[in-house]
Order: structure tokens, then sequence, then C-alpha cells
């Protein structure tokens, strides 16, 4: 986890909802850097030690901030699920379809979520995010993908779909203002999760169940999309891969819902924990 104010965040290491372990000592943050340079492997010793020590804090109420760093790159993969795509019409794609998402969307899980001007169809999407452990490129196998990934994390990838769909068919339009990229409220590494390819997934919208999904459904899965990926550019230690949606998102409901400024959105992965934001205003 990363705790503290936005730009001063420090990273800890959670062990249960009210106790962590600080870390900053040890790296100066969750970034390139730390990835690049064996990552979590360097913590499987120092965090034991210190529980043993009693070096462990108790959460006072501070801003938790997203898991990682700001990324050199957040890639998204749509139409990921077989429900989803048939929700919103469309074919199921042969192979994996790419966009990306400005960097600087990156916010904290409890974060709020700002309406960009001129927008008017915002909506939500729970996602699993994969994190990238090391540099990577043209992978041989699936099986070497998986040992490129770092964790895992919830990730809401809110879209503006009139920018999206209305304006030139630029996805990376209406995927990248400010904010629309909550992650966490941790990285979870892959021995933590038993099969990352069946957790449950949801999303509620003033408290109104609107996203119940499972990754059993997804078209690729994580360890498919990283070594597709890694077929067409270097992967970063560090970078963000967001994964596609389960159905239920506001454009799929007849008449479409949108969300509006007061709106909160809660949302979750089994296992890697829950987000809530509040929907304000453009500037």
């Amino acid at each position: 986890m990363r705790i503290g104010a936005p730009g001063a965040e420090k990273p800890v290491v959670r062990l249960d909802d009210t106790h962590y372990v600080d870390v900053s000592d040890l790296t100066a943050d969750f970034d390139e850097r730390f990835f690049g340079a064996g990552g979590t492997a360097l913590l499987t010793g120092p965090v034991p030690e210190r529980v043993d020590r009693g070096q462990v804090h108790a959460f006072a109420g501070e801003r938790v901030g997203a898991p990682i760093a700001r990324p050199h790159q957040i890639l998204c993969i749509g139409l990921n699920y077989s429900d989803h795509a048939a929700e919103t019409g469309q074919a199921v794609p042969d192979e994996p379809i790419l966009f990306t998402k400005s960097p600087n969307t990156l916010i904290g899980p409890y974060d709020d979520v700002r309406i960009p001007r001129g927008a008017t169809k915002t909506d939500w999407e729970v996602e699993l995010g994969i994190v990238i452990g090391r540099r990577t490129s043209y992978l041989d196998t699936v099986e070497e993908a998986a040992a490129a990934i770092a964790g895992y994390c919830v990730v809401n990838d809110v879209s503006e779909r009139a920018f999206q769909m209305e304006r030139g068919g630029q996805w990376s339009k209406g995927k990248s203002a400010e904010t629309f990229n909550p992650a966490g409220p941790w990285l979870v590494t892959p021995d933590e999760i038993a099969d990352v390819r069946n957790l449950g997934m949801w999303l509620e919208v003033n408290g109104v169940r609107r996203q119940t999904g499972t990754t059993k459904t997804m078209i690729f899965d994580p360890y498919v999309i990283v070594h597709h990926l890694s077929q067409f550019m270097v992967l970063e230690p560090g970078d963000l891969i967001n994964t596609g949606t389960p159905p239920g998102v506001g454009m799929g409901f007849k008449p479409p819902i949108w969300l509006q400024p007061g709106d909160v959105m809660e949302l979750g992965i089994d296992g890697l924990g829950r987000q809530r934001q509040t929907v304000v205003g453009p500037r």
C-alpha cells in the first residue's frame, strides 16, 4: 500500500485492516525502480523481521493512495468479458483490443472522481488491474508471462462515453480525464491469490448493485494478455494493465444510466479489497 497526502505517499505493507509495516527506508516508493530491482521479493525478509520486533503501526485515518506510483503507461483491454461484449451488442474479439489511458489519471481508491468539462455520459467499470514486475518483451509462453506479473489490484476504469464514441472513435479521449483511474487499496502478490481466473467482482452506485461478475468470463486471461502485449511493445516494471469489465456498465442499461455529481461508487474484487469514490462536477 501507499498512504499519505497526494504526492507525498509512503510505501507500507498491510498486515490486516488495522496494522501495517512502514518500508519507506527500504524503498522510496513502489515505482519502476522498486519493481525492476526485484520488487516484492525485497520485502519477504525485512517485513517478517520487523513484525517479530514489534515494528508495527496502526492505521490512523491516513489517506490511501494508489498502490503504485505513476506508471510508465496504463494499458487497457476492451471488450474482454464475453457477457459484457454481449451487453454492448459487439462481437467477441479475436485478439485483445488495446487502448491506452493517460498515466496521470491514476488516483487513490477513495479519492473523488471528477466529471470532465463537456461530459454528458460518464460511466463506471470495475476491473482487475495487473502490475508488471520486470522489463518484458517478446515472451515465448504464457508461463513466462505469469512470472512477469508483480501483482493485482482493483481498478475503476472510469469512462466518458460521449468522448469515447462520438468524437472520432478515439477511445483514449474518453478514458484519460483526470481522476479516471482509481486503483487499490492495495497490490496483492500472485502467491496470495488461489486463482486469478476465478475472482468475483462487483460495483454499486448509490447503494444499488450495477455490476456483478467474475474473472471466469474473461475472454483473454491475465497471462494471455501480458504475453500478447509483449509481442508489440516493451512492458516496463510498474506498468499497469486494466483488463476489462463484466456486464452492468451504465451504457448497457435501457435507457442508459450516467454518473452525476454526488453519486457514490463502491466496488471490489475478491481478495483485492474495495473502493469508494464520490463523483464531483467539472472544475
